[in-house]
């Protein structure tokens, strides 16, 4: 009886046989293979087989309906020679610089409003972020009837304030176009600057700025030396994002003005977009979209570094 009790007692304990599944899961390499490897099909679906794609259009004569054949840097060379490819980039450039300097300055501005105590804090908060959350193209045709020259509401108000005398044609005018689509790309992207940094600014500790202030720092003084300095690593990464967003916008440009009037608003999304979908000349377009490639590598790689800087620092 005791022998059987002690046989029953050893088989009771023993470990439990392990299969081939769980001795690979148990194992940490694998384990953390397997948890990516769905990200990683995605990743590669949805992102690295589309830039590969494009690359092999950007090197080839393709047109809607015929594969084409290879031609090299035909595509790129060519581009060199393009002047509205030129009034492209440089536009691209300008209002990517533009926006980001007034998004950040206004953003700042409104989340330190906003990381102050007063009656209703929260539903303020709220409707700042409905700029953002409003889909682009529906938003920007509310603002494209507000440039209209016949029905504008900016012109009413300007001319009964007696700032003007005639109708403003904001979107027709070659020097006005871009300032308009600037105005329009700052309006909607000032609440993510806004919310972000505020998000940044709720974790710096007040008792640091109440230390300053008591040791007879003023306001402009306890930002420039305490918060600032510390907001910075968070500032760095809302501009590096919206810097890659604003350089590859599309929607709102292509709403407001398709790129014109005289090729004055045209970026490389919507020069892209126009001659590979437009003109049907897939290979051409696929090289306007790869000529962004570069800068935004290189942009992207210097604030990067600054940031790591900043961080280590």
């Amino acid at each position: 009886m005791a022998a059987e009790s002690v046989v029953a007692a050893k088989s009771y304990t023993a470990a439990p046989r392990r299969g081939a599944v769980t001795r690979v899961l148990e194992n940490e390499r694998w384990f953390a293979f397997f948890l990516l490897l769905p990200t990683a099909v995605l990743l590669g679906l949805f992102m690295a087989y589309p830039f590969i794609k494009g690359v092999m259009l950007a090197l080839s004569d393709a047109k809607v309906g015929v594969p084409g054949s290879f031609v090299g840097l035909q595509n790129f060379t060519a581009l060199l020679n393009d002047s509205i490819f030129r009034t492209a980039v440089w536009n691209t450039i300008v209002y990517t610089a533009v926006t980001t300097v007034f998004k950040l300055a206004l953003g700042l501005w409104l989340a330190l409003l906003l990381n102050r105590h007063f009656r209703g804090k929260a539903v303020t908060r709220a409707f700042v972020l409905l700029p953002f959350i409003i889909p682009t193209v529906l938003s920007t045709f509310a603002w494209k009837w507000m440039f209209d020259p016949t029905f504008s509401v900016i012109n009413w108000t300007l001319f009964h304030l007696g700032i003007i005398r005639t109708r403003i044609n904001w979107l027709s005018d070659p020097g006005l176009a871009l300032i308009s689509v600037i105005i329009v790309n700052i309006w909607r992207g000032v609440p993510f600057y806004a919310i972000s940094l505020l998000a940044g600014l709720q974790t710096v500790n007040p008792e640091l700025a109440e230390a300053a202030a008591i040791d007879g720092a003023r306001p402009w003084q306890r930002f420039r030396y305490i918060t600032w300095p510390l907001l910075l690593p968070v500032t760095m990464v809302v501009v590096l994002f919206s810097v890659i967003q604003t350089f590859a916008d599309f929607q709102l440009v292509y709403v407001l003005t398709g790129g014109g009037p005289a090729n004055a608003t045209q970026l490389f999304a919507t020069y892209a977009y126009q001659i590979g979908v437009g003109t049907g000349l897939l290979g051409q377009g696929a090289a306007i979209s790869l000529a962004m490639f570069p800068v935004l590598l290189v942009v992207v790689v210097v604030q990067l570094l600054y940031i790591r800087r900043v961080e280590i620092h």
